[in-house]
């Protein structure tokens, strides 16, 4: 057992409560941010108020009062993880606000964003783009980026959309699938939804989506976005009904509400057309096809993306 005397001076060591706060009122008044506040608010403030606002003053002092730059709000040390404090009156008391700093506010950007993206089963590489990272390394990358953003600035400064997007060809892996992703993350920027369709498995699920009831629910989604992305247009197996009831659906309603509709493919206005024009029963309609295509080009803009294979 401890002897009585040991622990008398161990006690009389600890400072008084007094102590620790006039230690804790010197400590606040000597912070040069709460100085400033002080000095800003000398008209208002007194001692009393002060004294009562010593914890929230303290609060204040011991976090950081500007952005720390951290790669993620996670690593935030502050009390609310990217927010920081600052000092106000409210009705005779000193109290603290706390606002977003700018991490926190690049990464709400970011979700916002990512929420006025709808995918059906796109690469997250590709919803993740944004034109700058295009890599340009010849000619025809260049007038596809170019293009792009010739249509992200008219949309940034008329706040209207064109009634024609791109129609964007080209060998498989040259980067068009990363085209779509870009200009629809810089479209989410400016609050302006984009869906992005993979054809062949949208197409797949449409068959599902008549079991379940939803086909109907379904190709409305698509059909209606304010900026529709289809993403590899002939590489599915067609059969006259997902060519007819589903992509000519879609497109004959963009044409006529004259919505934006962006489309990539590995064949030119005319390949597609011949690949339309054969379907997956061995018939040549060579008529609907032409029908099909005609809404594709009041709705597009071609353009050819050459290059080397980047998937390789």
């Amino acid at each position: 057992m401890e002897p009585i005397n040991n622990t008398l001076k161990r006690v009389m060591k600890i400072p008084s409560f007094q102590e620790r706060y006039d230690q804790l009122k010197r400590d606040v008044l000597e912070n040069k941010e709460v100085q400033k506040f002080l000095a800003e608010n000398d008209q208002v403030v007194n001692m009393e108020m002060v004294e009562r606002g010593l914890p929230k003053l303290h609060e204040y002092m011991s976090q950081s009062t500007t952005c720390c730059g951290c790669d993620h709000t996670d690593q935030c040390t502050n009390l609310l993880n990217g927010f920081i404090p600052k000092l106000q009156i409210i009705r005779n008391s000193i109290e603290i606000e706390y606002t977003r700093c700018q991490q926190k506010i690049i990464e709400d950007e970011r979700r916002e964003s990512a929420n006025m993206i709808s995918s059906m089963f796109m690469p997250k590489d590709v919803l993740r783009a944004r034109i700058k990272d295009l890599a340009i390394d010849n000619d025809s990358r260049m007038d596809v980026a170019e293009i792009a953003a010739k249509f992200i600035k008219n949309v940034r400064e008329t706040g209207e959309l064109p009634a024609k997007g791109l129609y964007i060809y080209g060998k498989f892996g040259v980067g068009k699938s990363f085209v779509l992703g870009a200009i629809a993350n810089e479209l989410a920027s400016l609050k302006i939804r984009s869906v992005v369709v993979f054809v062949p498995e949208f197409l797949s699920e449409m068959k599902q989506a008549i079991s379940d009831n939803t086909l109907q629910e379904k190709v409305d989604f698509v059909k209606k976005a304010p900026v529709l992305m289809l993403d590899d247009l002939g590489a599915e197996t067609l059969s006259a009904w997902t060519r007819d009831e589903i992509l000519g659906t879609i497109l004959h309603y963009r044409m006529a509400e004259e919505l934006p509709t962006f489309i990539t493919s590995n064949f030119d206005y005319d390949g597609l057309e011949n690949h339309l024009a054969n379907s997956q029963k061995g018939d040549v309609e060579v008529v609907k096809a032409a029908r099909i295509m005609e809404r594709i080009k009041a709705t597009t803009i071609p353009i050819q993306l050459e290059g080397a294979n980047r998937r390789q």
